[in-house]
């Protein structure tokens, strides 16, 4: 039987791609046993059991940039915990016998993929962004291979570039089947009618909702049709302050409806006629793998800006526009959505350039990868 090691977490983004691959080998091979470490607080604790795996905790912290006393001082616990971690990592992999160990990324990732390493284990890392993260940094020399999703990122491995191979995003070929359907009725939108989705994040995003709730009256009176997440938690301040503001009964609106979350959001992605919304490397890989055309508003609060150069990479191949945090207002985002609501040319055009920026077999390139380290022909 093969056993299949996989370590990444903290958010969604290392955590997701991670699941989508074990669940594609999954499929190739029922008698993969896998088991998953991540850490004790991390999404990963209670979302990797939910999907039927085996979870394995390692207590270990990420640094802090800042280097003031208190940075200082936290850094020296992180250490201690970071080497402790390793020697943890070392009896996992020694107990568990894994043929191959894989990195999704996160903090976590460190001290499982070094101490596999180390054990002579095959260990592949993956690397979402566009911007390499300092896990992937450091594990580099120490890793087989090295996956990546967008081409940016090879030069940034340095010495290591000859162990990159280009495989894009595993969430990429999880959604790539999903098609257009009349799911939209479920919002009280109709199917047929072109339609913007907008939304910041799993938790929403502040600047996009103050955004949307600027621009109401605009929205209210367009042509297209409008779905409007705004995460769940600012889900009834906005709804408050739409009523507020347009003094209008949501209810009766047959052209704009606003919700606070929805599940497996990708199945609406393949429903509607453009997105804007953050640009994190998960979201991004299910666009390009269905080829949706989009509008990005990168977070800022994120290390070493790495939306902004995630989105870069879509705008300098014309696959998306892009509008800088620090530029969001009314006019500039109503002037975007306008352009490409009321081009269908202009759509198409940004939807083929954005799917052929998708890796719609992701996670079949990763598995070729892995056997490859495996000297096998299939798992």
């Amino acid at each position: 039987m093969m056993r299949i090691l996989v370590t990444g977490g903290g958010t969604g983004g290392h955590i997701y791609p991670a699941l989508a691959l074990m669940n594609r080998m999954k499929e190739l091979n029922k008698d993969i046993e896998f088991l998953y470490v991540g850490t004790h607080r991390g999404l990963e604790s209670t979302i990797v059991p939910e999907q039927g795996y085996t979870f394995e905790p390692l207590e270990v912290e990420g640094f802090k940039r800042s280097m003031n006393i208190k940075g200082i001082l936290y850094n020296l616990n992180t250490l201690k915990l970071f080497l402790t971690s390793i020697f943890k990592a070392k009896q996992i992999v020694k107990k568990f016998k894994p043929n191959v160990v894989i990195g999704t990324g996160g903090y976590v990732s460190a001290p499982v993929c070094y101490a596999a390493a180390k054990l002579k284990v095959p260990t592949i890392i993956h690397e979402q962004n566009s911007v390499v993260g300092l896990t992937n940094k450091f594990l580099a020399r120490y890793a087989s291979a090295i996956a990546i999703c967008f081409p940016e990122a090879r030069e940034q491995f340095g010495a290591n570039q000859d162990k990159v191979v280009y495989t894009g995003n595993p969430r990429a070929q999880e959604v790539s089947e999903y098609v257009k359907t009349d799911v939209l009725k479920k919002y009280n939108l109709k199917p047929h009618k072109p339609t913007v989705l907008i939304f910041g994040g799993s938790r929403g995003a502040l600047k996009i909702n103050e955004a949307v709730l600027k621009s109401g009256s605009q929205l209210m009176n367009k042509e297209y049709q409008t779905l409007f997440i705004t995460g769940k938690q600012h889900y009834s301040s906005i709804v408050e302050e739409w009523r507020k503001r347009e003094s209008i009964d949501l209810n009766r609106l047959d052209n704009i409806q606003i919700v606070p979350y929805i599940n497996n959001l990708p199945k609406v992605f393949a429903s509607v006629s453009l997105v804007i919304s953050r640009s994190g490397a998960t979201t991004l890989a299910e666009l390009t793998s269905l080829g949706i055309p989009s509008v990005l508003i990168p977070s800022p609060n994120v290390t070493e800006d790495h939306q902004t150069k995630n989105a870069q990479s879509l705008v300098d191949n014309g696959a998306a526009l892009m509008i800088e945090e620090t530029d969001l207002n009314e006019n500039e985002f109503i002037e975007k959505i306008d352009f490409l609501m009321n081009s269908t040319f202009e759509r198409d055009k940004m939807s083929q350039a954005s799917k052929e920026l998708g890796k719609p077999n992701a996670s079949d390139l990763i598995i070729n990868v892995i056997l490859k380290q495996l000297k096998a022909e299939s798992l």
